[in-house]
């Protein structure tokens, strides 16, 4: 069995079925019914039956067969040291637009690897530009039904995508989508608009033809290329203006009404950025098909305004809030995309209470460069440059989409104490709904059932 295949167990759930046929952590699965696991997709398919032989390996060498009555998609209860159990595949393409190769030097390594594995489109909602997926992983993929996967697209144009990820493979590869949709797995596409290279006639022709995939194709979002300061000596790219983006946004609200009236979804998405850019309104909730593509920026401030609007609604009805009058100076930063919209519901919070005072920072990208506007890349150093100095009240509010998934770093590494030490104030790490946002000011629980103080 090769190296990369033993798949070391790190933890036994108690209680579990593994624990009581004495698997430990340490222990290595070396195969279930007589098949040698690949990954977590092949453990997840052939540990659903009822009836399974699992073959382990203690650290002494001793391998032990265990036969398995359980309930039909019942798990054994362990983990493994690699949640994949493989090795992440890299990305081949040198995507004229591809961000990682905006980024300056110096910073952890692992915000350099470019991935590009299919697997984690599954687990992370990861997009995937389908070039480096053999007939091997189409195969496993339309064997254990794997839905949704996500699609880097870009162009429907061969040859067109071919130059913009500067692989030759990359158009033939858009055949394996023909593939996936006919064996009917559900998928969800993106396209990263370059000026004058695939928006235009190129993203009208890419929409017609991404048309034809309905409904496993479920929706198509269209974002604007992020560029950053950092671009010397890569592909010349320019950034819209507001006249390029009211030109995108009548391109894709066109299609999404033939889109309704002919398949009954919208499916071709523009993201926040392109509204904003264009001093549009964002579009009704209704337009968003069920927000399919929140994790790509489309229908974020949306669903925050009326996640917002109704919980400052119930909240006026409620008798327990009726001698509420919460005194406070706080402070909140954000991006300068979500800026007007934090400001506003702020604005609507201090209205109804007087005695809240709120101050808030829309914060200049420096690191990366002011063409960035989300507060996904803000880094820890601009915080602390632009708040130094500055009213922060009893507590600053930050945006859970600053830190690292699941840590309190920045993208810089770092840390929040850090700067809760550096700007002597505590910080609030604020989740992003409408709901959350009105819990962190007021510094109360809100829920359907009942209302308890938190602080």
């Amino acid at each position: 069995m090769k190296k990369d295949k033993i798949h070391i167990i790190q933890s036994v759930e108690p209680g579990s079925i593994a624990e009581e046929l004495e698997i430990e952590p340490g222990d290595r699965l070396l195969s279930i019914d007589n098949t040698e696991i690949e990954d977590i997709f092949d453990y997840q398919f052939l540990i659903q039956n009822a009836y399974v032989e699992v073959l382990v390996e203690k650290p002494d060498g001793e391998q032990w067969l265990l036969e398995v009555e359980k309930e039909p998609d019942e798990d054994l209860g362990i983990t493994f040291e690699n949640g994949l159990m493989d090795e992440y595949r890299s990305c081949r393409n040198k995507c004229i637009f591809c961000f990682i190769d905006q980024m300056p030097p110096g910073m952890r390594e692992t915000l350099y690897f470019k991935d590009d594995d299919s697997r984690l489109s599954f687990l992370q909602g990861n997009y995937v530009t389908l070039t480096n997926m053999s007939d091997h992983d189409i195969e496993r993929i339309c064997r254990y039904r794997l839905s949704p996967i996500n699609i880097s697209i870009h162009t429907m144009n061969p040859e067109l995508r071919c130059r913009m990820l500067n692989n030759r493979f990359a158009g033939e590869a858009l055949g394996k989508i023909d593939k996936l949709h006919q064996a009917g797995i559900r998928m969800n596409g993106q396209i990263v608009l370059c000026r004058g290279i695939n928006d235009g006639e190129e993203l009208e022709y890419s929409i017609t033809r991404l048309m034809r995939y309905i409904p496993y194709m479920e929706s198509v979002s269209v974002v604007p290329v992020g560029l950053s300061r950092y671009r010397e000596g890569l592909y010349p790219l320019e950034a819209f203006d507001g006249e390029d983006a009211a030109a995108v946004i009548n391109t894709i609200e066109t299609f999404q009404r033939e889109c309704l009236e002919k398949y009954g979804t919208h499916f071709i998405h523009a993201s926040d950025e392109w509204y904003i850019l264009a001093g549009r309104e964002m579009p009704e909730a209704e337009r968003y098909d069920g927000y399919l593509q929140l994790e790509n920026g489309v229908g974020m401030l949306r669903l925050l305004e009326d996640e917002f609007a109704e919980c400052m609604a119930a909240i006026q009805t409620r008798e327990s809030f009726s001698g509420f009058f919460p005194r406070e100076e706080l402070s909140m930063a954000t991006g300068k995309l979500a800026f007007p919209y934090i400001r506003k519901m702020a604005e609507q919070m201090t209205d109804t209470w007087p005695g809240l005072k709120i101050h808030i920072y829309p914060i200049t990208n420096e690191f990366f460069g002011e063409q960035i506007t989300v507060s996904g890349l803000l880094t820890g150093r601009d915080l602390l440059a632009q708040l130094k100095g500055r009213p922060l009240g009893s507590r600053l509010l930050l945006p859970e989409n600053i830190l690292r998934s699941g840590e309190d770093v920045f993208l810089d590494d770092m840390r929040v104490g850090d700067l809760e030490k550096a700007l002597q104030v505590p910080v609030n790490i604020v989740k992003s709904s409408g709901n959350d946002f009105v819990e962190a000011v007021l510094g109360r629980r809100i829920s359907a059932d009942r209302i308890e103080e938190e602080r």
